[in-house]
């Protein structure tokens, strides 16, 4: 049997990611430091992800603070919330930046948001009651 385990992007300041997560409601679930390769990763997701969902990789490469450029493939995450202009708000007020307000998506009827990480990730919200 397959399943989608992670996806990682790198982070160029690992405590404002994981501060930025946790206004989605993400926590870390595992962390592994490799000093060897002069690395860490911190793998986020909900709960204690006993459900097997999907979760996100961030990795710290030592001494790379300088950032990355988030590039043309990359559009977004996607997570499903109970009341996205609640999380919206938690976001706005723990200083995230807020992309696209709550509302309905074009042409349809799904409540939906966009919000970026500090490294420039774009986050959509998709509201699912």
């Amino acid at each position: 049997m397959s399943s989608f385990l992670h996806t990682m992007v790198r982070v160029r300041n690992l405590e404002q990611s994981l501060a930025f997560y946790a206004l989605l409601g993400m926590r870390e679930l595992r962390r592994r430091d490799v000093p060897e390769g002069k690395y860490t990763l911190v793998f986020i997701g909900f709960a204690d992800n006993a459900a097997g969902q999907a979760e996100i990789e961030l990795t710290y490469n030592w001494g790379q603070d300088d950032g990355y450029e988030v590039g043309t493939g990359f559009g977004h995450f996607a997570i499903g919330v109970a009341d996205v202009a609640a999380v919206v708000e938690r976001v706005r007020v723990g200083g995230g930046k807020v992309v696209r307000p709550a509302g309905p998506v074009k042409f349809g009827t799904s409540i939906i948001a966009f919000v970026e990480d500090p490294d420039g990730y774009k986050v959509e919200l998709i509201e699912r009651p």
